[in-house]
This record gives structure tokens, C-alpha cells and sequence, in this order.
């Protein structure tokens, strides 16, 4: 049996030889318009299509991969051009090289840091040009600077074609922080390993472009993409020295590891490419020029969106300022599958009503996340909210928590960060899930060498996430999301991947129908995040700026629910009045006080980074608390099933 197979792989790759000898000779003829073969031409010339010591540009790829005007290869039988050029060329991934915000952040880690501008340069290029990076590696060099990148158009490639497909199978999935491994002269693709598949023909491209193509295991399995989405930092302190610590800056690939899409054999295994690079089941010749090649399924198309549609966008509005191949239909193409993953594969929600205490309606709201991942995931500026509003039956607002401003920052949020919270009852607390960085003396910060550890890590984590798992020091949880017991618990077990926040909407005498209306939106690139850097001025930030005021930071709408609710009258307003004065507080004691005291209240109290600083049991109407810090803190008061918290500011 091998001995026939091995036969008839030597017959068909002679066979593959002589005809496509015959064909580069053969002037083949097509019923496309000049302008369509025109525009081809001109798109193939943008593409680099040349080679350095370990990688082949896009433009090699292109020539058998990309559009077919033959309209032979990369096609469905319905007639679906579903070519992974045109797919990838308008992806984040296509123009990683190119991306203003990236190039932006990096010179501002330089402005902050110059004596690091060699590591960082060299280290933040290793995922957005590797093809530039890896090469002089190769060639001995220490580092790989900006301006070698800029100069060096395999590197401004971006993640091409080789930066996955050339990947050693034996390093996927035990190197990270762009610690890649390569292959030469070696193409892996998902095609091959059956014993029932049809034989791989490598000639063409060992031909032509030099480089066999073979079955690769690893290629459609989440372990490729790890390499560089979880990314793993030096710490330095404020004045540029090492602190021998480490930070996770992202880790998607451990998140994911972190859920029950990962295990192996289970009723929910995902793998990353399941959702980023959907497969078809159509039947397709995956080059052009070869229409006797054998049909492959399933075909994984390239889509490779995720969630930063600010950017694509961007893309899309600067393609001759910014040097970019993709057009503004492609731009909208992969804009339109990225909404599509974000609305419709993110994220569950719903929100009910749950009664009437006195004057107040609570409303629970229930968040459920669908990724393979946190959310928001990737690099840590990201954040989504939640908006509440609550109406009268003539559409008077009631309460708004989560108000989206002109200047699309969110209303009520803290000047340092906002909290995380179980129960809101005032228009000032907002749900924020989001990373917030603290430098070595406990401040925030936007500068990713300073960063020494999570002030907050309150975003929803994915379905069957644990804190007991191997990967939890890397994807951990932190701040006050770690004592609210309706973050990723049901029923008692972890796990869930969801978090119940409950509105306390007041009524103020209000008799009729409360109408709630509820919307999680997310931002990628929010204003809060960007100040920092905006203080500084290089040509890469000044640019970034000026298209970032130009376009603004709107946020993406993924998911409303609504509910609707009646509210009655009361004779007495039964439920508990608290009041915490002074705040801002000077001196130590804060004071508390509560009418219709129904027995005794848990009282404790929090510093911002989510550690316990005091508690302790509240009897009668009146008890107060020392404050021994200057800062801020979160108050929680418990009695029986009611829960306030209260914001606190020792200012001296």
C-alpha cells in the first residue's frame, strides 16, 4: 500500500512538473475586461514579490493564492472568490507594520525610556514585522531597529503569509512574547495528513518559489497563535532601572487555555482559527492557474478579524497617507465580518426585573461571555461598559449610569479608574470591565515598561474559567471583581464566564411603568488611555493624534436588552436611608449613620486595588470606620440581603 501511494506521489508531481513547465509558456486567454486584469496587475505590484534569507514576500504568494482572473482557483461552486490575499491584505494582521497607534506607542515607550530604545524597538517589532526582525536574527544581527523596519518592505509585510506558515510545529505553543520559531524553505498547511487525502502538490511552489509545502498539524490549532498573543514584560521603575519583575501585558492564548473551549475532546473545544479563521465546507482548488488540481475541504478563510473596527476603520480613511494595499471595499468587507464576530459571537445579555424595595426598583443585569478569551481581549487599553437607563412611562429619565459623552469618554467614571462593582446605586458608578496598570509605587499608568502590576483586571472572562487552573497567574482576576460573588460564579461554582450587576433605580414617588433599557459597548482605543502619551510629541504620535481627533473614539454597540417593569406606591419608605460623611474626607474617622435599622450591618472597607483594610459589625444607627490612608477607597455595606457601596476620598 505505501509502496503504490509513494508511486503515485512521484507520478502526479512529474505530471505537476511537466504542465506547469507548459503552462508558463502558454498564453492562456480570459473573459475578463482589461481594467479588471489592470487592477490586478496593479494590486500584485503593491505586494512585496521578493524574497530575503528566510521569507518569501505576499506578492509571491499572491501570484497562485490571491485573485484568480482565470476564475479557477480560490473559487466556490456558487462562484464565492474566497482567495486568502484579498481576505488578508485589509486585516489588523496585514498592516501591523503600518499601524499608526502601534508605531505611535512604541516612540512613546522610546520618549519615556530613551537608553531602551534598541530593546523595545527590537522586542515590539519581533509580532508587527517579523519578516524583517526574524531575517536579521538570522543574519546575526542584535537588534532590529524602527528605522531598519521602515526601510526593509518584507517588513512592512506585516504578520504575512511565512509568519504562521513557517512556524516550527515543535516551538508552537511553548514560546511567547514574540519568541517565534522558523522553519526555512518549508510552507505547513492544514492539507495532507488524512490517509484518504489527496497527495499534496509541492512542485510549483518548490519550483518557483522555494519552498515545499507540507502537512503541518499545528497550523490550525490555537498554539500558532500563541507566540505572540500572550505577551509577558520587564518591569522597570520610574527611573528607567529594572526591577527584576515581570508584567502580562496580554494573554488571549493562556485565556483561552483558561476555558473550557481547550479541553481536548470536550462538547465545547474550540480552536482559535474556529472563530478568527472560519471554515467552509465548499469544496475549492486552493491555487490558481491549476484547474486539475484536487478540490480541498474544509477551506479556512482568512478573515482573521477581531475586534478593532477603530482601526480598520482608520485604515480604511488614510490608505495613501498610511502606504496601504487593501481597498476601501476590502477595508469594508473585513470591517462588516468584524461587527459580525462582535454582536453576534461576544457576548449574551439580558436584564430583569427583580421587584420594588420602598422607593427603589432593582434590576438585575446578566452578562454572559461567548469568546474563547476574556472580553475585551488583547492589548490592555480596550475596555467595554455598560449603559443603564430607566424611563417613566412618558420617557423621563428615572436613572443613567454609563452615559456616553460628547468627547466619548463615559460619565461618572474616576479620575484615577473606576471600580468594579456588584450593586449600583448611583448615577456616578459606571460598570467598566477593563485592565488598569499600576507602576511600582501603586499608580496608574499607560506606560507598558512600568507596569508592575493589575490595579484592576475586572474583565468577563470566557466559559469554564478558574482560578484554580494552571494559567491563572497569568489571566488572573483583579481588584473588587474577586469578592463579588457573581463574577463567573453560579450556583456556588466557578466557571461561568458571566457577572450580574444589580441597578437600584430610584422611584422618588414615581407610580407606573419603568421602562430599562440596557447596552454593552465597546471601545478599543478610549480617550482615557491615549492621555498619557498624547503629553509627548513625535512625528509617529503627532500623526496618530491628528487621525485620532479626526475620527473620533465612538464605541462599538455588541449587545440591549430591555425590560419593563410597574411601579406602586408606598405608605412608608421601608428600605434603609445610609449616609457616609464627610467625603472627601479630612482626618481619619468616617462616619456613618441609617434610619429603620433592621439589625445588625457588615461594614469593610476596601483600598482601590481591592485589599481589605478593615471590617467589621455595625449595631444600632450610628458607627464609624478609621481611615488611616490618604486616597481612595470603596466602602461595602451589607444588611441582610441589601447592599450599598459608597466611593470614599481621604484627601488628607
Amino acid at each position: 500500500m505505501k509502496t503504490t501511494l509513494r508511486i503515485t506521489t512521484v507520478l502526479v508531481t512529474v505530471f505537476a512538473a511537466l504542465f506547469f513547465v507548459g503552462w508558463r509558456d502558454k498564453k492562456v486567454e480570459t473573459f475578463h475586461s482589461y481594467q479588471e486584469i489592470q487592477e490586478f496587475q496593479m494590486m500584485q505590484e503593491i505586494l512585496p514579490d521578493w524574497e530575503n534569507e528566510l521569507f518569501a514576500g505576499s506578492g509571491k504568494c499572491n501570484g497562485c493564492h490571491g485573485h484568480d482572473v482565470q476564475g479557477i482557483g480560490s473559487i466556490t461552486e456558487s462562484g464565492w472568490d474566497v482567495n486568502v490575499v484579498n481576505h488578508w491584505r485589509s486585516t489588523i494582521m496585514a498592516n501591523s507594520a503600518k499601524d499608526p497607534f502601534w508605531r505611535a506607542k512604541v516612540t512613546h515607550e522610546v520618549a519615556v525610556n530613551p537608553s531602551h530604545q534598541l530593546e523595545l524597538e527590537d522586542k515590539c517589532t519581533s509580532c508587527h514585522a517579523p519578516f524583517g526582525h526574524f531575517n536579521a536574527k538570522l543574519l546575526g544581527a542584535e537588534h532590529y531597529s524602527f528605522a531598519e523596519m521602515l526601510e526593509d518592505p518584507l517588513a512592512m509585510d506585516g504578520v504575512s503569509c511565512g509568519a504562521c506558515h513557517q512556524q516550527d510545529p515543535d516551538s508552537a505553543g511553548n514560546f511567547f512574547s514574540g519568541e517565534l520559531h522558523f522553519v526555512m524553505d518549508t510552507i505547513f498547511g492544514p492539507y495532507g495528513g488524512g490517509k484518504d487525502e489527496p497527495v499534496i502538490v509541492g512542485q510549483p511552489m518548490t519550483s518557483f518559489v522555494g519552498f515545499e509545502p507540507v502537512y503541518g498539524e499545528h497550523i490550525t490549532k490555537s498554539e500558532t497563535c500563541a507566540g505572540c498573543h500572550t505577551l509577558i514584560t520587564n518591569t522597570a521603575d520610574l527611573e528607567g532601572n529594572a526591577t527584576g519583575d515581570t508584567f502580562v501585558e496580554q494573554a488571549t492564548y493562556h485565556e483561552w487555555l483558561n476555558s473550557v473551549y481547550a479541553i481536548e475532546g470536550g462538547n465545547e473545544a474550540q480552536e482559535c482559527q474556529g472563530c478568527h479563521f472560519p471554515r467552509i465546507s465548499d469544496p475549492v482548488i486552493i491555487s490558481a492557474n491549476y484547474s486539475w488540481l484536487e478540490l480541498r475541504t474544509p477551506f479556512g478563510l482568512h478573515y482573521m478579524v477581531g475586534g478593532n473596527t477603530f482601526m480598520l476603520q482608520m485604515f480604511k480613511e488614510n490608505i495613501d497617507l498610511l502606504g496601504l494595499s487593501a481597498t476601501e471595499a476590502q477595508f469594508d468587507t473585513t470591517i462588516a465580518h468584524s461587527m459580525q464576530i462582535l454582536q453576534q459571537q461576544t457576548a449574551e445579555l439580558t436584564v430583569v426585573n427583580e421587584g420594588q424595595e420602598g422607593d427603589i426598583m432593582p434590576f438585575k443585569v446578566h452578562i454572559l461571555n461567548k469568546a474563547g478569551h476574556k472580553f475585551p481581549s488583547g492589548y490592555p487599553a480596550r475596555r467595554a461598559f455598560v449603559e443603564f437607563i430607566a424611563t417613566d412611562a412618558s420617557g423621563n429619565e428615572l436613572f443613567r449610569s454609563g452615559e456616553l459623552q460628547s468627547d466619548y469618554e463615559v460619565n461618572g467614571q474616576d479620575a484615577t479608574y473606576e471600580p468594579h462593582y456588584d450593586v449600583i446605586t448611583s448615577e456616578d458608578q459606571v460598570q467598566i470591565y477593563e485592565q488598569v496598570l499600576g507602576d511600582v509605587n501603586g499608580n496608574v499608568t499607560t506606560v507598558l515598561e512600568r507596569a508592575h502590576h493589575h490595579l484592576k483586571d475586572n474583565r468577563l472572562v470566557p466559559k469554564g474559567f478558574t482560578s484554580t487552573h494552571f494559567a491563572y497567574d497569568t489571566t488572573e482576576v483583579a481588584g473588587l471583581a474577586l469578592g463579588d460573588l457573581n463574577f463567573n460564579i453560579e450556583e456556588g461554582e466557578e466557571g461561568s464566564g458571566t457577572d450580574e450587576i444589580t441597578y437600584m433605580v430610584p422611584l422618588n414617588g414615581y407610580e407606573g411603568e419603568v421602562n430599562v433599557e440596557v447596552k454593552l459597548w465597546y471601545q478599543s482605543s478610549p480617550p482615557k488611555w491615549n492621555e498619557e502619551m498624547f503629553s509627548f510629541s513625535t512625528p509617529q504620535i503627532d500623526l496618530f493624534k491628528e487621525l485620532y481627533l479626526a475620527q473620533g473614539a465612538a464605541p462599538v454597540l455588541i449587545k440591549e436588552a430591555e425590560a419593563t417593569a410597574t411601579a406602586v406606591g408606598v405608605e412608608e419608605i421601608l428600605a434603609t436611608k445610609w449616609e457616609v460623611y464627610p467625603n472627601p474626607l479630612i482626618g481619619n474617622t468616617l462616619r456613618l449613620s441609617r434610619n429603620n435599622s433592621k439589625g445588625d450591618a457588615s461594614v469593610t472597607l476596601y483600598d482601590m486595588n481591592g485589599r481589605l483594610v478593615s471590617e467589621q459589625i455595625m449595631r444600632g444607627e450610628r458607627g464609624k470606620v478609621m481611615v488611616m490612608g490618604v486616597g481612595a477607597y470603596v466602602l461595602v455595606v451589607k444588611e441582610g440581603d441589601d447592599t450599598q457601596i459608597f466611593k470614599v476620598l481621604r484627601i488628607e
